[in-house]
């Protein structure tokens, strides 16, 4: 495979490969899963078990992951973790019966989990060094990597109705992807994350509970992949339930929430250097939340299709802004903070889907909106370093210290150019300390 000469770009490009793998991995088993419920014998019961093993799986692994993170490092991980998920392709495809493959589907949990870590990780890591933004676009191949799966199942289908077949093609071009973006990746300054040189504090957080700036963090992630999982699971519903939507029109829903999110993600890296992560997850969550609630107050489809592309809109940016910022605060509170969001897209179509056949669906889609607007009220508590250079980064420290600054520190690392200077000079005299008492820790 060709290489980029840029260093910045080559390795972009090399974690970039590992959010396709993510992506083109599970829309790969997604895609045949009609094939292997006809396989195993499966009930509808069965089927949605097999499902939430994965999930289940995924939400349990913080503690592997955190530990794994420290002693191995987001590179060795990532690597490992990717070479994991292509295998389980093979043994899900000759998996001979259903505990074996609920087996299968948890370790691919627990894999998916190990690598939503370590990439995201990468992904951070990436834009310290270089003082650059390139998360959002990051994200956006794990969907361009689903797009591909789905090509890749229509295209096997067509020629063979085989599972193995097919999930053995998919699996060697994981491993493929797999190794191209091995010898790019970022190295790691030591095992793990380079806990040895943390300060005492630190060391002292990670041994407890987390710090309270990493668990607003975690909220905003749940409430915003709350509202994403149920955007994908009920839009379709709302538009023939409630709108009155054709058959024809009804997929529109998730067509206009996904494309909006992908083409945001494209773009959004340049708001962020523009504006700052804090100001792009703050207005992007309000702009969803006003978005929906304005659809669903005024009724119809052509609504309906303009409030589902505020919500692609204004939430796309939010899942890598707060994964750079939890990056910033150490492996183990990235661990968290994606388990924390996994847990968010298992429990929150369920809790809708509760929600409205208690009331409404009208009262459950509310219920995303308000989600939406929980993100923009969560952000508020969250101290956001950014990148070195862009509108957050510029008052803070790069390593992101004081995560439980008050809301007077947070004004002034939003300032100017010259009042953070003046900022500085007084941290370095001891007019503005970055030590946060022991008590102030959650």
């Amino acid at each position: 495979m060709l290489r980029v000469r840029d260093e910045f770009r080559r390795t972009q490009v090399a974690i970039a490969a590992l959010f396709c793998v993510l992506g083109f991995q599970y829309a790969t088993w997604a895609a045949r899963l009609p094939a292997l419920k006809s396989r195993l014998g499966l009930s509808e019961a069965e089927l949605g078990l097999l499902l939430m093993a994965t999930g289940v799986g995924a939400a349990v692994s913080f503690p592997l992951v955190a530990v794994l993170t420290r002693r191995w490092g987001s590179r060795r991980l990532a690597f490992v973790s990717a070479l994991v998920l292509g295998l389980l392709l093979l043994v899900l495809a000759v998996a001979p019966n259903y505990p074996v493959a609920l087996l299968v589907m948890a370790a691919d949990g627990v894999a998916v989990g190990c690598l939503n870590v370590a990439m995201n990780a990468q992904g951070a890591a990436l834009e310290s060094r270089y003082r650059r933004t390139a998360m959002a676009k990051l994200h956006a191949t794990f969907s361009g990597g689903s797009l591909a799966a789905a090509l890749l199942a229509s295209g096997t289908s067509a020629v063979t109705s085989s599972v193995a077949v097919h999930f053995g093609v998919a699996a060697v071009l994981v491993l493929l992807l797999a190794m191209y973006a091995e010898p790019d990746l970022l190295a790691d300054d030591g095992p793990g994350d380079g806990s040895a040189d943390e300060p005492a504090e630190k060391k002292r957080r990670r041994r407890g509970l987390p710090a309270a700036v990493t668990l607003w963090m975690g909220f905003a992630m749940v409430f915003g992949t709350v509202a994403e999982g149920a955007m994908n699971d009920w839009s379709a519903l709302y538009l023939k339930d409630v709108a009155d939507a054709s058959a024809r029109v009804a997929p529109l829903g998730i067509a206009v929430v996904s494309v909006m999110m992908v083409l945001a993600r494209l773009f959004a890296d340049g708001w962020r250097t523009r504006w700052g992560d804090g100001r792009v997850v703050r207005v992007g969550s309000v702009l969803a939340a006003a978005g929906l609630a304005s659809a669903l107050l005024a009724g119809g489809v052509v609504p309906a299709l303009i409030g589902f592309a505020c919500m692609g809109l204004g939430l796309a940016a939010v899942t890598p802004c707060v994964y750079v910022a939890a990056a910033r605060q150490g492996s183990d509170a990235l661990a968290l903070v994606a388990a924390m969001g996994t847990t968010g897209l298992l429990a929150g179509p369920p809790l809708i889907g509760f929600l409205a056949s208690g009331t409404s669906l009208v009262w459950g889609m509310a219920a995303v909106a308000a989600s939406a607007l929980l993100v923009a009220a969560c952000a508020l508590r969250i101290r956001w370093t950014g990148v070195p250079g862009t509108q957050d980064g510029a008052g803070a420290r790069e390593g992101g210290e004081a995560p439980e600054a008050t809301a007077a520190e947070t004004s002034v690392a939003e300032t100017g150019a010259a009042e953070v200077g003046a900022a500085e000079a007084g941290a370095a005299d001891g007019a503005l300390s970055v030590d946060r008492p022991k008590s102030s820790a959650s």
